[in-house]
């Protein structure tokens, strides 16, 4: 089912404003009712289109991008699904990916533009814009609370910013299609060749990308190696034990038993046990 997603473009800069607009002519479930010069427009035409989504500048003089959001808030209007659009570097603005939070580099990329609305469906038709809209707002005030144009200028110079860099969904990619499954949601992954089985409580999703890969962009704190091939969320581990032959295992909340290697054996008895 397609979603008609009312559409606002905010920029000030009029070659990057056109640039977005021609590129999303080429999606049909994109209906642009407004485009703004600046973040006071933007509040404007959010308050009188509510709009399903807002592609959003960071960095424009008078309100930037996190301000725009900030006075949303304060407001109390209703929050659209944000997409910031930033000339920033990639590396420092992968920080936001944590929120749940797209964004698009200058200049715009066809098939990352894809991406982001494709993201901004699943949120439409799996209901989970609330929790989206919460974790924007909170990124927003931890942004702002701690002056909104030092963060920007720690952007601009590619330093790292107080934001977690792991991400909370995982994109899986599938003859054209990509399904955005939220890592709370994952019980637990294991290596089959070449490839990764990621179960959730709905089914199982096959991802190309190494243990290696994984860990690098899960969050420590909630997933668990316990084997060269599996990695499971700590979230979901219901019994610690042993059999009679001295090899450990785990049982997750569906019941399925885990082998925990030997060279893992003590890192997981201490994350599971402490």
């Amino acid at each position: 089912m397609t979603v008609n997603l009312k559409t606002i473009i905010v920029d000030d800069e009029a070659l990057a404003r056109k640039g977005l607009e021609i590129r999303l002519q080429a999606f049909a479930q994109v209906n642009i009712v407004a485009v703004c010069n600046n973040g006071r427009e933007a509040i404007l035409a959010i308050k009188k289109h509510q709009p399903d989504l807002v592609f959003l500048d960071i960095q424009m003089p008078g309100l930037n991008g996190f301000q725009v959001v900030q006075e949303l808030k304060d407001m109390q209007a209703a929050m659209p699904q944000i997409v910031f659009v930033t000339a920033f570097d990639q590396y420092a603005i992968k920080a936001f990916e944590i929120h749940a939070i797209d964004y698009l580099l200058k200049p715009v990329d066809h098939q990352r533009l894809a991406l982001a609305i494709s993201k901004v469906e699943h949120f439409v038709h799996h209901s989970n814009d609330g929790k989206h809209k919460q974790k924007l707002v909170q990124l927003v005030s931890d942004v702002t609370g701690n002056d909104c144009q030092q963060i920007l200028l720690e952007l601009a110079n590619n330093s790292p910013v107080s934001v977690s860099s792991f991400s909370d969904v995982l994109a899986i990619k599938d003859v054209g299609e990509t399904t955005l499954v939220p890592t709370k949601d994952i019980l637990c992954i294991d290596a089959a060749g070449d490839y990764m089985c990621v179960h959730t409580n709905t089914g199982t999703h096959i991802l190309r990308k190494t243990m290696k890969q994984l860990e690098e962009i899960l969050d420590p704190k909630l997933f668990l190696r316990i084997h060269r091939s599996s990695i499971v969320n700590t979230s979901y581990i219901d019994k610690f034990g042993n059999h009679a032959n001295g090899e450990y295992y785990l049982i997750l909340t569906n019941n399925k038993e885990m082998k925990i290697s030997r060279s893992y054996k003590d890192k997981v008895k201490q994350a599971v046990l402490g």
